[in-house]
């Protein structure tokens, strides 16, 4: 059984005609990156979405570290918006890998743990 769609009344007035709900562009992310893409408290949402011109809605998933996102809206606007939401996650989570390596190689080099291999 599919989820159902957005009900009229909770449609943005900026993202399309109700068919346009039927099938959301759908991808996870890290729930911990969430704040790096929409702010605090998901501050940037509202923003995200009218310039996107798509609604997003958000699930946290059951025993996992993962959000579900849908992005709903013309297929060209959620297909996009799915795409640089990926993007900004994927570089996200290689910037703190980096970090964490950088750490690393500092804690090695003044010798406060053992070499990690």
């Amino acid at each position: 059984m599919g989820k159902l769609p957005p009900k009229p009344n909770d449609i943005l007035s900026w993202v399309g005609a109700p068919e346009d709900f039927t099938e959301p562009e759908v991808f996870q992310v890290q729930t911990r990156l969430l704040e790096a893409l929409f702010g605090p408290e998901g501050s940037r949402i509202p923003y995200v979405e009218k310039v996107s011109k798509v609604m997003l809605e958000m699930k946290a998933l059951e025993s996992s570290d993962l959000t579900e996102v849908m992005v709903y809206g013309p297929y060209l606007y959620k297909f996009r918006t799915k795409w640089m939401l990926q993007s900004m996650a994927e570089w996200h989570c290689q910037r703190q890998e980096r970090g964490m390596c950088r750490l690393e190689e500092a804690m090695n080099s003044l010798e406060l743990c053992p070499p990690m291999k």
